[in-house]
């Protein structure tokens, strides 16, 4: 990807993003916090294709390093090229921080560099920080909550948000050479580190998910926590997220993870129940 094409990629990741659960959750925002939304879930879009390219990896890092820039260029409020004066918008009307947008590419890049496969806690943590708790960083001030309910919002929030994730993508990150269950919980549900359709195959492999888990659901229950303080109004586009998040990690458990795993999709029909429920009352 070009510099020139970045702008391209936005617009066609926010086409996309339209067509999403989180456009349904997000409509209920005021407006120009809604626009600001969906340019950063756009930007989101744009470099995760980039990630799950497949392509050779260097010109891969290059479009990394070109989004880099751009974000540089914006941040520091120079005038942006076609496609991306939303997002420009969006920094300028809620400060939002260049070095979060900056951790959501560092988190592209962890995956551009060499597919994950069983990485140590640690490292999990870490990516789940870069790809999805920066991203809670830059929502939360779109929201409009208070500065340290809402990093710690981000904090928890994001990490259930990203387990659960893994937990869904398990066999579609498998089919592209990857596998974030943690080296740890592999080993100690005796697994061994081999290739990741190798370890899906496992008969002990809900005994390393059930740890995974566990976790998100600590989070989950940490972020219900720390919304319960927050005003109404700036929680109610995270808590219909964390409510259709929290039904996919319970579909998950109750399905379980042995092969053949059918695919958990998320229910149009959950998310409107989820607004109706935390947009209107």
């Amino acid at each position: 990807m070009t510099l020139a094409a970045t702008g391209e990629a936005i617009a066609d990741a926010g086409a996309r993003s339209r067509k999403s659960s989180f456009y349904a959750a997000m409509r209920m925002l005021p407006r120009p916090r809604r626009e600001a939304m969906y340019e950063i879930y756009s930007f989101c879009r744009a470099v995760d294709d980039i990630a799950d390219d497949g392509g050779p990896r260097d010109p891969r890092l290059a479009a990394l390093d070109a989004w880099r820039a751009d974000i540089a260029a914006l941040c520091a409020g120079t005038r942006p090229r076609a496609g991306l004066d939303g997002l420009f918008r969006a920094i300028a009307s809620f400060g939002l921080r260049q070095k979060d947008f900056l951790a959501v590419i560092d988190g592209m890049e962890m995956d551009v560099r060499a597919d994950l496969v069983a990485p140590d806690l640690t490292t999990l943590d870490l990516y789940c920080d870069r790809v999805a708790s920066a991203v809670g960083r830059l929502s939360v001030r779109v929201f409009g909550m208070p500065e340290a309910e809402g990093e710690a919002l981000a904090h928890h929030l994001g990490r259930a948000f990203q387990l659960t994730n893994i937990l869904r993508d398990l066999d579609e990150d498998a089919a592209i050479g990857r596998l974030y269950l943690p080296r740890e919980a592999l080993d100690a549900a005796g697994i061994p580190v081999t290739t990741p359709a190798e370890i899906l195959e496992s008969p002990a492999l809900a005994l390393a998910c059930a740890p995974v888990v566990a976790s998100a659901m600590e989070h989950f229950t940490t972020s219900q926590e720390i919304m319960a303080r927050c005003p109404r109004a700036s929680v109610k586009a995270p808590r219909i997220m964390a409510e259709v998040y929290r039904s996919i990690l319970a579909s998950l458990e109750a399905r379980g993870f042995a092969p053949p795993r059918t695919r958990i999709r998320t229910s149009r029909t959950k998310v409107v129940l989820a607004a109706l429920r935390y947009g209107i009352f």
